[in-house]
């Protein structure tokens, strides 16, 4: 799979994450221990591996940007 097929894809995906991440913050009263912890807590593990898959797979800019001489 190309790069760019592969952050079509990652990119929406990292939205709903992140998006999951706030609501479960702005509700935690209302949900339960065992709700939060899956939709939080597991969310944000998952969260964490895409980020560093879209680090991964933008490495290249972040080369050119931040490294270059």
């Amino acid at each position: 799979m190309k790069r760019n097929t592969a952050l079509k894809i990652l990119n929406p995906i990292l939205l709903v994450f992140f998006v999951n991440q706030a609501i479960t913050v702005i509700f935690r009263d209302s949900l339960s221990p065992s709700a939060f912890e899956i939709f939080h807590k597991t969310g944000g593990a998952i969260f964490i591996g895409l980020l560093a898959l879209h680090f991964i797979l933008n490495f290249n800019w972040v080369r050119a940007n931040y490294f270059s001489k």
